[in-house]
């Protein structure tokens, strides 16, 4: 099935902001963290930007690519957020093309390419000079619709009590969107 952007996402643009402040990939409560910054963009894609920091890397110099794959995770994760669907990485495919060195920042491009029952297909690009630069990492990924019960059942009670209990609901049902 084609994917259809749903009519309560945001607009094309407009910055999604951390789901969770405790997210290594968009939190902004993590120092070490990402700090990932994703924008609607058009249809059910969006863009992202995060730079890559001395506590990033792997090689000297060069970014962990445990790192560069929870990038681009979240990158895609954030897809589902224009499904306005909970749902968890079933699979993360990823393929290193080049080399990203500390202090680069990473343009990241992601799409929802299909959805069949409770599985959402999705692809993403990371570039390294711009937007329009080569293309350094890219990934395909396999999300799994949940029911909210899935982070109830398994997340640690006072995070997940903490998370249910805050009054602004977009807030509260972003808490939930990505990763298992």
């Amino acid at each position: 099935m084609k994917p259809v952007r749903h009519p309560d996402a945001p607009a094309p643009g407009e910055l999604l902001g951390a789901h969770y402040g405790q997210c290594f990939g968009c939190g902004g409560d993590q120092p070490h963290g990402l700090h990932l910054q994703a924008r609607a963009g058009e249809g059910v894609s969006i863009t992202a930007e995060f730079t890559v920091r001395p506590a990033h890397q792997g090689a000297p110099g060069l970014a962990h690519g445990g790192v560069l794959a929870s990038a681009l995770d979240e990158t895609l994760g954030s897809l589902n957020w224009l499904l306005r669907t909970i749902a968890v990485t079933g699979r993360l495919e990823t393929d290193f093309l080049r080399p990203v060195p500390v202090d680069t920042t990473l343009y990241l491009q992601a799409e929802v390419t299909a959805l069949a029952g409770r599985k959402i297909y999705s692809t993403a690009t990371g570039r390294i000079g711009g937007p329009d630069g080569p293309v350094a990492v890219r990934a395909d990924a396999l999300f799994i619709e949940v029911k909210i019960d899935h982070f109830v059942d398994h997340g640690r009670e006072e995070e997940i009590r903490a998370a249910m209990d805050d009054p602004d609901r977009i807030r509260r049902t972003r808490a939930f969107e990505v990763n298992p």
